[in-house]
């Protein structure tokens, strides 16, 4: 199977599993550590274009689990994380990983924060690998292994 194939069913697979668990992701914690992972990904490569913030304005307009919290205000902690990355991306990217963090008491809601950073690094359908660098450094912080999602 091509490597653009794998890519767009991994993040198929991904936002299947995220509907599946859509009631049991409602925490202020999975959303502020989602929208701290839109942004990580979409600064990856250290420059975010508009097509990255449409991607990321699609994904919490029509994505099933996002839709348990106010579009408006997932935009603003999307945007709020993305100021923080864009001003200075190593400082930025600390407090974007303690956002991330804070998932990582529910083990479901962190898994779900790393699917979400697929599914993200996915829509274009190249996963390239600083957005694979971001995501893999994510499940550090949230103490899963990167093998689980197939990052190595």
């Amino acid at each position: 199977m091509a490597l653009w194939d794998r890519i767009k069913e991994s993040a198929s697979t991904m936002q299947t599993q995220l509907t599946a668990k859509k009631n049991d992701l409602k925490s202020g914690a999975f959303r502020d550590a989602s929208m701290a992972m839109c942004a990580l990904v979409a600064a990856a490569d250290g420059s975010i274009d508009p097509s990255e913030r449409r991607r990321v304005a699609q994904l919490i307009a029509s994505n099933e689990v996002l839709q348990n919290f106010d579009a408006t205000d997932l935009q603003r902690r999307f945007d709020e994380n993305l100021n923080k990355l864009t001003a200075d991306f190593d400082f930025g990217k600390v407090s974007v990983l303690q956002e991330i963090a804070k998932a990582k008491k529910k083990p479901a809601e962190a898994r779900a924060v790393i699917q979400i950073g697929i599914v993200i690094g996915g829509a274009d359908g190249d996963f390239d690998k600083t957005e694979q660098a971001v995501v893999r450094e994510a499940c550090f912080t949230l103490d899963l292994p990167p093998h689980e999602f197939d990052l190595y």
